[in-house]
């Protein structure tokens, strides 16, 4: 297992926002995971941050911790998911124009080459929807794949599973992952020992589990610690592609990111909030 402590930084939207890159060390050991960017945001004023922007080539995934964010249209509260595919070419908005307090981890995600310029397509799994588990002091809120035995409706290009998972104070259980899918823990509150060696991993701290060949099931043994644990898992299978990264755009070449800038730039890119209905999925 592969252990790293994200370290906070100043983050864009000004004294108020703190940043953690729980992502590190390139594509090519993270994919099909591009970046995870775990914000707090603690705004004391009404002056608006953040705003329009542009995305193609990937998907963000939302899962907000804490607070609310969004708009007239549509608002995210505690515990909502949101996987936006931004494929051929997207407008974003997030605006925050009040004082509030909010934690988000933002996944950027790889599109298979096949669906790099997929249709844009936004999804919305609220809390009180996703699939849930509480059974001998183990608690999952399920919000993308399959997990012990719950399923989400939710829709994937790239196969991946999103849950977030509290473990009651020194309860033991094992959840099985698919061997060949890369898979990281990033712990919320508390701390687990993970494997047979009893691996600790620490309130802050991202596990990386070892990366199999084979399709068959892994045995993750898991035993929370004295206070507990809460973790979200992340575990996606790798599209085995290269990508070219910049700005806001994630593409296969240098040519295609310049052709996503200049399509954004003549206003070719329309905001999500414009996709049919049918593309606009609320489960």
């Amino acid at each position: 297992m592969r252990i790293e402590t994200p370290k906070a930084e100043p983050g864009f939207l000004g004294p108020d926002h703190t940043a953690r890159a729980v992502i590190t060390g390139g594509f090519s050991t993270s994919d099909p995971f591009i970046m995870l960017m775990d914000d707090y945001l603690d705004k004391k004023d009404n002056t608006p941050v953040g705003g329009a922007h542009p995305h193609a080539g990937f998907e963000t995934v939302s899962l907000l911790l804490e607070g609310e964010v969004g708009d007239a249209a549509h608002t995210m509260k505690a515990g909502d998911f949101q996987l936006m595919t931004a494929g051929s070419g997207i407008v974003h908005t997030e605006t925050i124009d009040k004082a509030a307090t909010m934690r988000l981890l933002q996944l950027w995600v790889n599109l298979p080459k096949q669906d790099r310029l997929a249709q844009p397509r936004v999804q919305d799994l609220p809390f009180e929807h996703a699939p849930t588990l509480h059974e001998g002091g183990v608690h999952i809120k399920l919000y993308s794949g399959s997990l012990a035995g719950l399923t989400s409706p939710v829709k994937n290009h790239t196969p991946m599973t999103i849950a977030d998972v509290s473990i009651d104070p020194g309860t033991t259980t094992t959840l099985e992952i698919p061997a060949h899918f890369n898979t990281f823990l990033y712990v919320l509150d508390g701390s687990v020992l993970i494997g047979d060696d009893q691996t600790v991993l620490n309130k802050g701290q991202v596990g990386w589990l070892d990366l199999g060949t084979d399709d068959s099931a892994s045995a993750l043994g898991l035993t929370a610690g004295s206070l507990g644990v809460r973790f979200a898992l992340y575990s996606g299978k790798p599209t085995g592609d290269k990508i070219v990264s910049h700005g806001p755009f994630i593409a296969d070449t240098s040519e295609d990111i310049s052709r996503f800038y200049s399509e954004y730039r003549r206003g070719k890119m329309k905001h999500i909030s414009t996709v049919p209905e049918s593309q606009r999925l609320s489960w």
